[in-house]
């Protein structure tokens, strides 16, 4: 091919990527995954940035604008536009419309910039349960700062539930429930507390709903080096020996071989059942060790322990008082 046939090529090339209309940039209140979803879902608010583009209306575009609290704004040919409480595309729609008496074939683009107001659900073990307007971009440790953190009964994952508009949520593990609306996954805490997995610290998207669940606890009390409410970790069960463990062992003053499981009934009353727990013979290996249920109460009695001192621990229990907390394995 000859110098001047390549030149003409390069040249008409340059052309045609010149007549392509300019590419938005990516939105900072959104990751690129979700901005399309974000546009058709996503519904403005107070604060939230949008630039609006129009071709063959330069008074209109390239306008970034701020959504103020009134919701609405004025545009050049156009008037006032409603913004608050509309997604993008509807806004695209409506500009559209009225812009066909001024433009022929008008073709209007919002693009959303930042994201300013975002409603997210935070419930379970944190300090600050509750519905939370969020400001900008957050991620996910950010959302659990901003509800207080969580609470020393916390468990150690975080359940995260998303509306599929947004797509699926960036995490190993998630799936869909049941209706096929929402995209369900779970997190642990300590791996995005401690860094430990920083690509799980995701941003947190509107209309999240974030949930801590409460820990699964066992309770050891009586003649024990350390009374307390003990939190479970990721193990599925606990036997009495590793409880006992935890509780850092018996009291010279222990009657070993008179402690009880309290073990809730399951019905609506307050009663647990009692269970007789022989520890001596469980050290010595006469007896098998007894596997705990979460919420069980290891109560070992001293040697002048009154019956009565049962129900003072339950109700200590009930009303949780006077109990140190301790993190589990």
């Amino acid at each position: 091919m000859g110098i001047s046939k390549v030149a003409g090529t390069l040249l008409m090339a340059a052309m045609v990527l010149m007549a392509q209309p300019p590419v938005p940039s990516k939105p900072d209140g959104l990751p690129s995954a979700t901005e399309a979803a974000g546009r058709a879902t996503y519904v403005l608010g107070p604060d939230d940035v949008i630039s609006i583009r129009v071709l063959d209306a330069d008074e209109i575009t390239d306008k970034n604008l701020r959504v103020p609290p009134s919701g609405s704004v004025n545009l050049a040919m156009v008037g006032r536009v409603q913004l608050s409480g509309l997604t993008a595309e509807q806004i695209e729609h409506d500009l559209t419309e009225r812009l066909k008496p001024y433009i022929r074939n008008p073709q209007a683009s919002v693009t959303i910039i930042e994201l300013r107001s975002q409603p997210v659900s935070i419930l379970g073990a944190v300090n600050a349960a509750g519905i939370h307007q969020l400001q900008g971009r957050k991620t996910l440790v950010e959302v659990l700062s901003l509800a207080g953190g969580v609470r020393q009964d916390a468990g150690y994952s975080v359940k995260i539930t998303r509306l599929k508009e947004w797509g699926p949520i960036p995490l190993e593990g998630a799936t869909d429930d049941s209706t096929g609306k929402f995209s369900v996954a779970e997190v642990k805490v300590s791996d995005i507390m401690e860094a430990r997995k920083p690509e799980e610290n995701i941003l947190v998207m509107p209309n999240d709903v974030i949930t801590v669940p409460k820990a699964d606890t066992i309770y050891i009390i009586g003649e024990v080096k350390k009374v307390g409410a003990y939190i479970l970790g990721e193990r599925q069960g606990i036997s009495v020996l590793q409880a006992l463990s935890m509780g850092g062992g018996l009291e010279k003053t222990a009657s070993a071989g008179k402690a009880k499981i309290l073990r809730a009934s399951g019905n609506t009353d307050t009663k647990r059942i009692e269970i007789d727990v022989n520890l001596k013979n469980i050290l010595t290996g006469k007896d098998k060790d007894v596997a705990m249920q979460p919420e069980d109460i290891l109560f070992v009695p001293g040697s002048r322990t009154k019956t009565a001192s049962l129900r003072v621990v339950e109700a200590m229990i009930q009303i949780g008082t006077g109990l140190a907390m301790y993190r589990g394995f």
